[in-house]
């Protein structure tokens, strides 16, 4: 068995751990090459079905071709599809650079606010109709309580301080002192009532094991990743305002992983491109902390 297989292994494993202790869970999917790979692995380990809601944070300024994606996959895989969005925010141009706040305060608004109220069930959910291939609003308004994420412990620093069951309080607040032991694959999935849970399979996984992944089991990608020809391409996604191309001449899976072999990124952080994360006051573990992903 190589690395990837146990990479494997163990994911799996978690997604059966966490589907028999938890009710209400559903899996966020940004859309990006971490999440689609743990989309792809929840199909493998529930035998092609997703037993669960696949929720993503539309912060209606994300590039459009992965909003295009995100719904093509979600029809021909036959996915349980729900999106959420801080549409006062929106109405309000409390948003960057539309309005009068920073890049951090508009994560706070589009992502944070976003993502806490559309998992509690306080704001509209728009679920997919596959009849129709429209998104209509949603009448189950029931919390989920157990998210599972694509959140991977080298991509950034704060990921690095998660578990692999990691409890949130009802106001989905994480307080990183306060985190389980988690050893030999031993995992505590006995919460108090009330505990939010962010479950974690892809930890352990780098970026060139993605990559290896997303290569040995030719699993479709946004075209974003791959240079079309300019001598750019996007190593992270996220919103259009916020996010900004590497220099790169790797058009295909095999070339990218070639890039990260050869050392070429290895002085580059992979989210180097995601300009919040740069800004004052605590960046992405300060959202991180009052709830974001």
């Amino acid at each position: 068995m190589d690395h990837l297989e146990q990479l494997e292994n163990k994911n799996i494993h978690i997604f059966r751990e966490a589907y028999a202790n938890f009710k209400n869970m559903c899996m966020l999917w940004s859309i990006g090459k971490d999440s689609t790979v743990l989309l792809w692995l929840a199909r493998k380990a529930f035998f092609g079905h997703v037993p669960f809601p696949l929720v993503h944070i539309d912060t209606a300024y994300k590039i459009p071709e992965m909003i295009e994606y995100r719904d093509r996959l979600a029809l021909e895989w036959n996915l349980n599809m729900v999106y959420g969005q801080n549409e006062k925010a929106l109405e309000n141009k409390l948003t960057f650079p539309d309005g009068n706040v920073d890049r951090i305060q508009c994560c706070k608004n589009l992502k944070t606010e976003a993502l806490k109220n559309t998992l509690s069930g306080k704001w509209k959910r728009y679920r997919l109709n596959h009849l129709s291939g429209k998104y209509e609003v949603d009448n189950n308004t029931e919390p989920y309580t157990g998210v599972i994420v694509g959140a991977r412990s080298d991509e950034e620093g704060s990921r690095s301080k998660e578990r692999y069951f990691s409890p949130r309080d009802v106001e989905s607040l994480w307080d990183v002192g306060d985190q389980p032991p988690e050893f030999w694959n031993q995992f505590k999935t006995d919460f108090a009532p009330g505990t939010h849970l962010r479950i974690h399979p892809l930890l352990d996984w780098t970026e060139l094991n993605i990559w290896e992944y997303i290569k040995r089991e030719n699993i479709p990608t946004v075209s974003l990743y791959y240079n079309q020809g300019d001598g750019i391409r996007y190593r992270s996604l996220g919103c259009y305002p916020c996010t900004f191309p590497i220099e790169s001449e790797s058009k295909n899976v095999d070339e990218i992983i070639d890039e990260l072999k050869g050392g070429k990124l290895k002085n580059i952080a992979e989210r180097s491109g995601r300009a919040q994360d740069k800004d004052d006051g605590g960046g992405l573990e300060t959202l991180r902390r009052g709830g974001y992903m």
